[in-house]
């Protein structure tokens, strides 16, 4: 059933299955010169927050398509154009993914690109689009060089999990709680960087013990000017944070390090780089750091903690029922060790990855400019798109469609079993394409799509498979363990 809220929303056009849809001109405007695109600045970052900034457009508007300005904005922005075109509904997103329809090129942060300074002065593969030929050599690579880290990525990633597991018990033993964020992170860098390269960071003296800082560094100058942080109070971050953008020289010694950690210890992945892709050395490591910091390393740290404590703070009964999937599974293999084989069976564990990852992508923003003019389609209505238009879909509200989704607010873990779960994977959205879709060089879909899911299913399989009882809040602490 629609909510009343949802019914109030809905554009006063319909159509049916039968009929076309009726068109109707893109609602709202830009504001006047700089006050514009500064009121909205101000409500994004300062005054709504980006969830309430895009509910009280779609209200308004009564539309879930309309025009709006986004971050970042005024003034130090040179050549930096904030007009979009707000996409919230399942059947207006689904165009960013039609590589015929939208040109993804320099699009991944909007219309706001980092310097290239911050990837080696090299376009690496999430900034070209695939009608450019380096494209398919790159995702090619990048597609290669997942199924290669097949053989050792669960054995990797349950040794490093191990390992901060351990890590959280013994603090939580001492001091009746602990962080689990750093503990992650450190998981995380150690086991992408044995998977995908080969390498062993504690074995590098530069990068040792605190590569996963590095990449913290690097990644946060490129992306602050477009998020909101909230450590420190407004107006400081509006002036300080997303006034200007960070120069690269801030993080260059970062970088080096682990520019030179990759050239030193993964020379295997290089030369096959080199031999099998054409890719210049360069260009193969610095696609290689982007995958494996901003891609996986950036990725799993937004996704993993929200995964973590989604399902540590529930209180519905959840973790019993997870963990009596989970050991229910692993007594009838016989197995004592988790694999990808396992936690396949585990059908509940893996609808909740997929619910978590509905209401919480890791990467909320989707991009593109129209490549020519055409009719954009939400459920009730077609608008015209001009050629040159940037396109921006909010995923959050995309995939709380309540004309898709049955209590589309609600954290429903059992939302994507049987035949009637399965169909909605054609609205989950959050890697650049429908679950349901194949990442390929031919599209824009997040090339380590499959390993993201089977990785988080790992994670609260091992989880529940360890302990009896496992609690956490939304700080990121661990405040209870009951192990198995």
């Amino acid at each position: 059933m629609l909510s009343t809220v949802s019914m109030m929303m809905r554009p006063s056009c319909s159509s049916t299955a039968t009929t076309p849809l009726p068109g109707r001109p893109i609602p709202g405007s830009y504001g006047l010169p700089l006050i514009g695109p500064l009121k909205d600045r101000l409500d994004y970052f300062w005054f709504q927050g980006p969830e309430t900034f895009f509910r009280s457009r779609m209200a308004t508007h009564k539309s879930t398509v309309f025009r709006t300005n986004m971050p970042p904005t005024f003034p130090f922005f040179v050549g930096v154009n904030p007009r979009v075109v707000a996409l919230l509904d399942c059947s207006s997103f689904s165009a960013l993914f039609d590589p015929s329809l939208v040109d993804k090129r320099n699009v991944l942060v909007g219309d706001y690109m980092p310097s290239l300074a911050f990837t080696g002065n090299t376009r690496v593969v999430v900034y070209l689009d695939p009608s450019e030929p380096a494209h398919s050599r790159v995702k090619s690579f990048c597609l290669d060089l997942l199924k290669s880290s097949a053989k050792v990525w669960v054995s990797e990633f349950l040794r490093n999990l191990d390992v901060m597991l351990a890590s959280i018990e013994s603090d939580v033993a001492k001091n009746g709680s602990a962080g689990f964020f750093m503990p992650l992170q450190k998981c995380i860098f150690s086991f992408l960087a044995n998977s995908l390269i080969g390498a062993d960071p504690s074995a590098s003296p530069d990068v040792g013990e605190l590569g996963f800082v590095l990449l913290d560094k690097w990644l946060a100058l490129q992306l602050l000017p477009t998020i909101k942080v909230g450590v420190i109070p407004q107006p400081l971050e509006e002036l300080l944070l997303h006034s200007f953008p960070f120069p690269f020289f801030l993080v260059s010694g970062a970088y080096r390090k682990l520019y030179d950690f990759v050239e030193k210890s993964g020379q295997e992945v290089i030369q096959r780089a080199e031999k099998d892709y054409r890719l210049k050395k360069e260009e193969a490591i610095h696609n290689i750091l982007f995958v494996l910091g901003f891609n996986a390393f950036g990725g799993f740290s937004v996704f993993l903690p929200s995964l973590i404590t989604t399902i540590g703070a529930d209180k519905t009964g959840l973790q019993e029922k997870l963990r009596e999937e989970v050991r229910r599974v692993m007594q009838s293999r016989g197995e004592s060790v988790m694999s990808f084989q396992a936690a396949r069976e585990m059908e509940l564990v893996r609808s909740t990855v997929y619910e978590v990852l509905r209401l919480q992508p890791p990467v909320p923003l989707q991009f593109g400019r129209a490549r020519t003019e055409f009719e954009l389609k939400s459920h009730e209505c077609s608008y015209r798109v001009e050629k040159g238009e940037l396109l921006c879909g909010y995923q959050p509200l995309a995939m709380r469609d309540p004309l898709v989704f049955d209590r589309p607010e609600d954290f429903v873990p059992d939302r994507f079993l049987g035949s009637a779960g399965r169909e909605l994977l054609n609205y989950l959205f959050w890697s650049n394409g429908p679950e349901t879709g194949t990442p390929t060089t031919a599209n824009k879909q997040c090339a380590a799509k499959d390993y993201v899911v089977e990785t988080a299913c790992l994670l609260v399989a091992e989880i529940f498979n360890r302990y009896d009882e496992f609690v956490s809040d939304e700080s990121m602490n661990v405040t209870k363990l009951v192990k198995k």
